[in-house]
């Protein structure tokens, strides 16, 4: 596209050759001075290497991208991150589940958290195929000045992934910790706009601006899950009993506010969402 440098092609992190993507790694002493074009989006690739080691189950990552992309709801750079499932290409015309991330990690971290991992086992397992896509937030997913994250997930991103050729008209929301309360606070924000908001142990607290405008919750179906050792466990499940309809999901089984326990309900989280996602529309 005018306007936009190439400096690196794909950027996938595992499966195919990585080449060109090698030669761009940052690292914590180096930095890439070119501008990548990726799907039509003008970026500097951050790919980390194929040997980093990964979580999740094993099965291949699919096309999983991580680059970096100037966000003017924020008013600065921010890393944007997809992960196709395996055996789906670039992802052509799949629906998109936007992932909200929590204070304790980033999209940079989501390469070796397995994200990707998970999807591809979840649509191997019958899940229908849909794409995972992310950006950098604030810790709490609320406007602050100049930056609102909560903007750049309503207008900005869903415009990235159609750069994509993903199916930015079905779009679902998914989010761990303050990312969980965030992705509720985005479907409060803009009613009927998602087909689903998955929260994972959302930082919630009675009285807070989500239980403030649970009533706009009708008609999202809300998925929640909190582990029972967990402190916000009490809230969450407050939060359930507030919510306008009964959740799409609830549940409550052992563990802590970590990933360790994400990781045993993300695959539940995911057979939600991809339900959500399917079929399009209609006309």
């Amino acid at each position: 596209m005018p306007g936009e440098r190439r400096v690196a092609a794909g950027g996938t992190l595992r499966g195919r050759a990585h080449t060109l993507t090698r030669r761009t790694l940052l690292t914590a002493g180096a930095s890439v001075a070119a501008v990548a074009v990726v799907g039509g989006l003008a970026a500097r690739d951050l790919s980390r290497p194929a040997s980093t080691p990964t979580a999740g189950p094993d099965v291949p990552a699919g096309d999983e991208r991580l680059i970096r992309i100037a966000s003017g709801a924020r008013g600065r750079e921010v890393d944007f991150w997809t992960a196709v499932p395996a055996g789906y290409g670039g992802g052509r015309g799949l629906p998109v589940c936007l992932v909200l991330h929590g204070a304790s990690a980033t999209p940079r971290d989501f390469g070796r958290l397995g994200l990707a991992r998970f999807l591809t086992d979840a649509v191997r397992r019958g899940t229908p195929p849909f794409v995972l896509a992310a950006a950098t937030g604030n810790r709490l997913w609320r406007p602050a000045g100049d930056d609102d994250p909560r903007r750049m997930v309503r207008e900005e991103m869903p415009a990235w992934c159609a750069r994509r050729d993903f199916d930015s008209s079905r779009l679902a929301v998914c989010g761990w910790s303050t990312g969980g309360a965030g992705a509720l606070l985005l479907a409060e924000a803009y009613p009927g706009w998602l087909r689903t908001a998955a929260a994972l142990s959302p930082a919630v607290r009675p009285g807070d601006e989500v239980f403030a405008d649970v009533r706009k919750l009708r008609d999202t179906p809300v998925g929640l899950w909190c582990g029972r050792q967990d402190n916000f466990l009490k809230d969450v499940r407050a939060l359930a009993r507030a919510l306008p309809e009964p959740p799409a999901r609830a549940e409550w089984t052992d563990g802590r506010h970590n990933f360790g326990y994400w990781n045993t309900v993300i695959p539940d989280a995911f057979a939600l969402l991809g339900a959500a996602l399917t079929p399009p529309r209609a006309n």
